[in-house]
């Protein structure tokens, strides 16, 4: 009896991906020993032709092609939360459209699935074509969120990873809204490995991440597996405070020793106050990030909205 693979698709303005993408998988698909196929593409809120294109394959190929169209654009992490939820496989995937994330490499990913591991994922040996600006800054970003938390996320590491069943039903089990994909597949646990690929350029159209975006995508990681920022400004504090005290034990005992004496350095101590305040006023907006993925979380507004579905 045949096992089911669900393929998971997050889509965002790939009109020119998807179709590309189905034949480049069906081609992997023989090689796939005992193994059918379920697709899930998730259409993101494009406002292209990705939904048309989504609803020809599933015309061509209804048994094993399903689509989700979300009413509007609510992240690549929701569309990938829609998508486990639905995938129904005995194994599940997560790929891009773009072919960025190669379907030749299923069949390896599959012999160590074979060899016990409950998930397999791939990372990116180098990052060739990628701006150099771009790429330090993703590489600093993992070197500080794997000192700062307690759930290793590695290097270089994509969406991109084959799953066991009981796997994904443990992811599922996080519900929260605030989701950082690549932290949770950690978090959970299970025997897990990485396969190094070189990087590989989009087949079309272009990304819909720019720096801003994925410096914001890097704060949220930052943020829902890590403390050490509210660590922070709770020990910047208490060294200013310290400062503080020493600094007016200081003036005391100069006052005692040397009697009253014009005060100088009005200007030194304004900036000394606006420093002060400005770190405060930064930290208080730390806490007030955390503070408001707390409210985002209690009111439990829906991960998304879906549109259409079939």
């Amino acid at each position: 009896m045949c096992k089911v693979l669900s393929v998971i698709v997050p889509c965002y303005f790939e009109q020119e991906c998807v179709p590309k993408f189905y034949e480049a998988m069906q081609a992997v698909a023989p090689q796939l020993k005992g193994i059918e196929l379920e697709y899930w593409f998730v259409n993101d809120g494009s406002t292209d032709g990705t939904l048309f294109q989504m609803q020809k394959l599933q015309e061509q190929d209804p048994a094993h092609v399903h689509y989700v169209s979300f009413s509007r654009n609510f992240g690549k992490e929701a569309a990938m939360y829609c998508g486990l939820q639905r995938a129904t496989g005995d194994y599940v995937t997560v790929m891009d459209a773009d072919l960025q994330d190669p379907p030749d490499l299923l069949p390896k990913m599959f012999e160590y699935i074979d060899q016990g591991y409950d998930c397999v994922g791939t990372r990116r040996s180098d990052r060739s074509g990628e701006p150099p600006l771009r790429s330090f800054l993703s590489r600093q970003f993992y070197k500080l969120i794997n000192k700062i938390s307690e759930t290793e996320i590695v290097d270089g590491a994509r969406d991109f990873r084959l799953m066991t069943r009981r796997m994904v039903d443990a992811v599922l089990q996080m519900s929260e809204r605030n989701r950082f994909s690549k932290g949770l597949f950690s978090w959970v646990g299970f025997k897990t490995m990485y396969i190094p690929y070189h990087n590989r350029e989009r087949v079309a159209g272009t990304s819909s991440w720019n720096l801003r975006s994925l410096v914001q995508y890097s704060f949220e990681g930052i943020i829902n597996f890590s403390t050490a920022p509210l660590d922070m400004a709770f020990t910047v504090g208490l060294v200013l405070s310290l400062l503080a005290f020493l600094g007016i034990i200081f003036l005391i005992v100069r006052w005692i020793v040397l009697g009253p004496v014009a005060h100088t350095g009005h200007t030194a101590l304004g900036m000394l106050i606006l420093f002060a305040g400005g770190l405060n006023l930064e930290f208080t907006g730390v806490v007030g990030k955390y503070v408001g993925k707390v409210m985002g979380e209690v009111k439990q507004r829906p991960v998304y909205i879906v549109d259409q579905e079939r």
